[in-house]
């Protein structure tokens, strides 16, 4: 007789494998047509907020593997939160203005003024960066990622555009714009200043050269340093930068070092005493005599000859002055470095090179150094100097020198007239220090990293020398270079400019901004010059607070947090609190989140000629963006990010484990209405009761993991759960009471009331994560609240009053299962047995296991997984047995009585009842209404 119709057996159309690469697009069109974040805002209106303010990438080229990162990250975030029940609006937003784009539209019209007219090409970059935008916004949707994509904020709005020059204003009229001629990075391929954030270190090599400058004005020297008539000191200085020398204006010693004046047959060299042996064994001079010694500021105001020009620089003092390398006195040209400009600014040197923005020396230059680049002077200038014997060494150091992050070419350290924030004069540094203590950090040691960034950053150079960005809109007086600092000017320019664009700064003549009365605060001048310059994209995104933060009326600024990749403390982190210091007195952010880069299995960085890129796209299609979605959580964010076929096809197996227990769970429960059926914690089964408890301990720590941006320990979490609590132990115990007892019995219904709720609790911990799989679970399931599984909360559920005996009590339950399993091995092996419903056990109990025990002795066999088990009570503790816990002794043998062919189960009575002689009694009774007792398990 055929008894599989008697069973209740698992039906559901789950399937079982997710095909998500093509049924994850069905997902998003149900959450388009929806409207799910709009309908998420509306039912939320009066829910508490978090705001993560979304950090713009920039418009240009396909996304790859480190923006699936980070917009799955901010996703996994705000979906976590949406499942404690907040309002959780994000604005996704894009970075419009800069090079990059220009670029790419110089690729096809040339630079401005060639194919195209300077308002046309504007245009075009205007029209490129729409189309990559849209590009990028199909690939972060695809992801999965939920947000106002219908509403993005772009730097290139016109509203965006003249807020980001009111924000100008702001800081003009507070004192922190300037211009000067201070040394920025300069790229000649750009044609432009960097900001710090655009540039990289990079290893290379380059000549380093020790040159003396002879003492002029002797008299004066004799006098000071008491020296003999026949003497000629020769300062050394030691640089590894030759073709910076043109430009020289000083030489630099430290006030307290000492400095000795040697004498090597007949010329006296000035060397640091701590650098003196090495510098001599560099130049092959080791035996030398100390004529004198003295310290630094001894030679303050005394005047050397430069190498070959016709003029006199002088001696200064300055603490930057090191002895880690070279000899101690340094050469100075404050117009390409910073340390020699502020040194030069204090003495009123002169900031005067003959390099000019394409990287060659003006043509008038003399001693046959005009017309030459930077790699040729630095050829040269060592040759000029070896023919006046002023070379005293050459040789080649391998060292870091910093590069443009786009062309990857060498900078160079140069003044240019440039506009600038200041970051001493009203006090924005020490602001923006404090504000960084009182901002928490994730991880912590991004505090200290953004803190010596910012204490040691120099002036924020805020122009650049191209043509498609927000517009430097200010007027600079004719007369001083002092800008014009009027309110109700700049928002005239701002007002022309939202209803216009950047357009409106060049289409508008002068007299559509200035009234003709304008006077320059600080010379008196009335005449003022328009800027041509553009802003720093890093000034336009460092504004997206204000634009963004504080004119859409569903976000607040200070945000609740930033996240961006590890660069972005000298990036977006830094500029946006700059900007939001100066003009707020606070950060525009209560936390700030880095994650790190994605590398390879091997550690190494994604690179197309290692040919390790992978690119999210092929990830989509070949494994669904549920599995980079696992991935990304599965990883710790904080270091490197290591990616690779290997580890996506592990997390396949960890994701199909995690399937299948809600699979297995639906098709368990397809007879189950949960508002009929559930029973009340006191009714459950008591391992029913125990998992309950487990399920509630397990939910606190998830929301706690979320809560701290953990996401490994969620993932951790739910796998270990899946695949040792339910898989391993309590799915397999629970397979004879959901099969074999009445449907509507109290065995059954307790182990279904418990399922439901892991079901309920399951798919919310993994809706942040594996989003469509969580809405796929959420469109099986019975009596669903709501139409989406991200319009629901973290599941209630209800306390279990012995929670923590009953812990104990499991607890040690698992450890004699586990124990038996082990015994089993070997009657397995030696094909003994089969499965474990063949073999009997017999359990010798002492003390407190014997009482444990005791009460479950009828049902222990359900729990252990075998046909039998036979208790018996030992009046002392027996011999250690391997494996097994202390105060038992277990013995395992095969069963000889016949198969239940409905259970399983080998027993006794199989036989005994003649309309069903297959059964055992257990099986016969389970075939009426109310079937067996269980209390158990």
């Amino acid at each position: 007789m055929d008894y599989k119709n008697s069973l209740n057996l698992p039906q559901t159309d789950f399937p079982m494998q997710g095909k998500l690469p093509s049924r994850e697009p069905e997902f998003l069109a149900h959450w388009q047509s929806m409207g799910l974040y709009q309908r998420l805002q509306e039912e939320r209106a009066n829910a508490e907020s978090y705001i993560l303010h979304d950090g713009p990438p920039y418009a240009n080229g396909k996304i790859h593997i480190g923006h699936a990162v980070n917009k799955v990250l901010k996703d996994i975030i705000n979906k976590s939160r949406l499942m404690e029940g907040m309002r959780v609006p994000y604005v996704p937003g894009w970075d419009c203005h800069g090079l990059p784009i220009e670029v790419q539209v110089e690729k096809e019209f040339g630079r401005p003024g060639e194919k195209l007219s300077p308002a046309a090409f504007r245009e075009a970059c205007r029209a490129y960066a729409e189309s990559q935008i849209a590009g990028q916004r199909a690939d972060f949707e695809r992801l999965g990622i939920l947000g106002d994509w219908q509403h993005p904020y772009r730097t290139m709005d016109f509203r965006a555009e003249a807020d980001i020059l009111r924000e100008l204003g702001r800081l003009t009229l507070a004192g922190f714009v300037y211009r000067g001629a201070k040394p920025v990075h300069w790229c000649v391929d750009c044609g432009s200043a960097l900001a710090e954030a655009e540039v990289e270190y990079q290893e290379r090599n380059d000549p380093a050269i020790d040159v003396t400058f002879v003492a002029a004005d002797l008299p004066r020297w004799r006098e000071r340093l008491h020296l003999a008539a026949d003497v000629v000191p020769e300062v050394v200085i030691w640089t590894t930068t030759p073709w910076t020398l043109p430009a020289n204006q000083a030489v630099a010693v430290h006030p307290d070092y000492e400095y000795r004046l040697l004498r090597e047959g007949g010329r006296w060299f000035i060397l640091a005493t701590e650098l003196a042996e090495t510098a001599l064994a560099r130049y092959g001079h080791p035996a030398v005599e100390t004529v004198a010694s003295f310290p630094g500021r001894a030679l303050e105001g005394l005047m050397l000859q430069h190498p070959w020009e016709e003029r006199q620089v002088p001696i200064l003092t300055g603490d930057h002055v090191t002895l880690e390398a070279g000899t101690g006195c340094v050469h100075t040209a404050p117009a390409h470095g910073v340390d020699d400009y502020l040194l030069g600014l204090q003495h009123h040197l002169p900031t005067d090179s003959p390099m000019l923005g394409s990287g060659r020396y003006r043509a008038d230059l003399g001693a046959g150094l005009g017309g030459l680049s930077v790699q040729e002077a630095n050829v040269r200038v060592p040759e000029l100097l070896h023919a006046r014997g002023r070379l005293l060494h050459r040789e080649k150091i391998h060292h870091s020198y910093p590069h443009c992050w786009r062309h990857k070419t060498p900078l160079l350290f140069r003044a240019t007239p440039q506009w600038f924030i200041r970051m001493d004069e009203g006090g924005l540094r020490q602001q923006a220090l404090a504000a960084i203590a009182t901002t928490r950090w994730i991880p912590e040691w991004g505090r200290e990293r953004i803190q010596q960034m910012v204490a040691q950053r120099p002036d924020w150079c805020i122009s650049r020398q191209r043509s498609w960005g927000v517009p430097v809109a200010l007027y600079a007086c004719s007369h001083c270079g002092e800008p014009l600092r009027d309110a109700a000017l700049f928002e005239r320019i701002a007002t022309l400019v939202e209803a216009e664009g950047v357009e409106a700064w060049y289409r508008h003549p002068d007299s559509d901004f200035l009234q003709g009365d304008e006077r320059c605060a600080r010379c008196g001048h009335r005449h003022f010059d328009k800027v041509t310059d553009i802003l720093d994209v890093w000034f336009d995104s460092g504004s997206t607070h204000a634009f963004v933060l504080e004119r859409r009326p569903e976000l607040r600024s200070p945000a609740d947090l930033y996240l961006e990749g590890s660069d972005q403390h000298r990036g977006w982190f830094q500029s946006s609190l700059l900007e939001s210091v100066a003009s707020r007195g606070r950060a525009p952010y209560r936390a700030v989140l880095t994650h790190g880069f994605t590398v390879d299995a091997e550690g190494r960085k994604m690179s197309k000629s290692l040919g390790n890129v992978i690119a999210p796209q092929q990830i989509i299609d070949r494994y669904g963006a549920d599995i980079l979605r696992l991935w990304v959580a599965s990883e710790d964010y904080r270091g490197e990010i290591p990616i690779s076929d290997d580890i996506l096809a592990r997390l396949g197996d960890s994701y199909r484990r995690i399937r299948n227990t809600a699979r297995f769970i639906l098709g368990n429960n397809h007879d189950f209405t949960p508002s009929r059926d559930t029973l009340a914690p006191s009714e459950l089964l008591e391992m029913d009761r125990w998992m309950l408890a487990r399920l509630g301990d397990l939910q606190e720590q998830i929301r706690a993991a979320y809560h701290d941006f953990q996401f490994v320990k969620v993932v951790q979490g739910l796998h270990q759960f899946c695949n040792l609590d339910l898989g391993g132990l309590y799915l397999d115990v629970l397979k004879d009471r959901l099969y074999t007892t009445p449907a509507r019995s109290r065995a059954r219904r307790s182990a279904q009331t418990v399922l439901q709720y892991i079901l309920e609790a399951m798919v919310r911990w993994m809706a942040p994560i594996l989003s469509f799989t969580a809405e796929d679970i959420w469109q099986h399931m019975p009596e669903r609240p709501d139409a989406s599984v991200f319009l629901s909360s973290f599941v209630e559920l209800p306390q279990v009053a012995d929670a923590a005996a009953l812990e104990t009590r499991w607890q040690g339950l698992r450890s004699l299962r586990e124990a038996i399993n082990t015994l089993m091995e070997p009657l397995r092996r030696d094909k003994r047995i089969g499965s474990g419903l063949d073999a009997r056990v017999r359990i010798d109990a002492y003390g407190d296991w014997f009482a444990n025990l005791r009460g479950l002795a009828r049902e222990l066999r359900f729990f252990l997984l075998c046909s039998d088990v036979e208790l018996r009570e030992l009046s002392s503790a027996p011999a250690a047995q391997e494996g097994v816990p202390a105060g038992l002794h277990i013995g395992v043998e095969p069963d000889t009585d016949r198969k239940c062919a409905r259970c399983w189960h080998r027993r006794p009575d199989v036989g005994q009842h003649a309309l069903h002689p297959e059964l055992c009694g257990r099986c016969i009774q389970n075939l009426g209404d109310e079937g067996e007792t269980r209390e158990f398990c």
